[in-house]
């Protein structure tokens, strides 16, 4: 009776110690397992952009830049299982990379020379131009077309400042707190153009409630070329992004992520920039 209990106890004490070693294989990194079997990578992303970066009703995620994301994170050894996404707004970019809250961030982020003092930079991965979002039956062929118009754009842009002040110093700027209060103006007839980068408006245009109600004046007002942001310094993220987003190119993912997300909005877009020439 006794021998028997004590072969029970080695036999408890064997698989707890099983269970221990198991647990244990975490060599501590504070990536968690994602459902692969990899490690988790925390992506910064827009949440409300829809073409560029959008979260759904049903929680999923969908865009230009969602799409770059998942295929870079692949090319890093991600399955699209481990990507956790984060809301990263504009003003919140560079101190997300800087804490680490984020390994990198693809949500329309311009490069510019000041940006890229506080982060480093992969890319180009698109060459977006500020333009006009207007009524599919307005016309607007130059700036100058909207002096004594309506003109909106968010508060705080530098977008509708630019027209305003260089190209249709008439122009009436209405500033509203979203774009899709702008676009909600637009429709309305409360205003006759919305501005601000043409990959942007595109996505607007591009969704469902708003198929054939409006269209872009294909104007090439600025040029803003989009780039993945990365925390200042590491060098080699930047190159293994570069690689990820040479492929994307190499094998027309590039291509067919352009055509699904802007597609409806005839959106000409600009040629595949080229990689690893970080311009402002």
């Amino acid at each position: 009776m006794n021998l028997r209990k004590a072969s029970a106890a080695a036999a408890a004490v064997l698989a707890l110690s099983l269970t221990a070693t198991a647990c244990g294989s975490d060599d501590g990194d504070s990536s968690s397992e994602g459902d692969s079997g990899g490690k988790k990578v925390t992506v910064g992303i827009k949440f409300d952009q829809p073409g560029i970066g959008l979260k759904t009703p049903d929680g999923s995620y969908t865009g230009f830049d969602v799409d770059v994301a998942t295929y870079v994170a692949k090319e890093l050894g991600y399955a699209e299982g481990d990507i956790e996404w984060k809301e990263t707004p504009s003003a919140d970019r560079e101190t997300a990379l800087e804490r680490g809250d984020v390994d990198f961030i693809v949500a329309s982020y311009s490069i510019t020379d000041e940006r890229k003092a506080k982060v480093d930079f992969a890319g180009p991965y698109l060459l977006a131009h500020q333009d006009l979002l207007i009524r599919s039956d307005d016309n607007i062929a130059k700036g100058a077309d909207l002096n004594g118009k309506k003109l909106c754009s968010v508060a705080g842009s530098t977008s509708a400042q630019n027209v305003s002040d260089e190209l249709a110093p008439k122009a009436q700027l209405k500033e509203y707190g979203t774009y899709s209060e702008c676009i909600d103006a637009l429709a309305s007839g409360a205003v006759d153009a919305l501005t601000t980068d043409d990959s942007i408006l595109a996505g607007y245009a591009s969704q469902e409630q708003n198929k054939g109600k409006f269209k872009l004046a294909g104007l090439s007002l600025s040029n803003e070329n989009y780039g993945i942001g990365v925390k200042k310094g590491d060098t080699k993220m930047v190159d293994d992004i570069n690689a990820a987003l040479e492929k994307m190119v190499t094998d027309k993912a590039w291509d067919k992520a352009v055509t699904d997300n802007f597609g409806p909005a005839d959106y000409k877009n600009e040629p595949a920039p080229k990689i690893g020439n970080i311009v402002s």
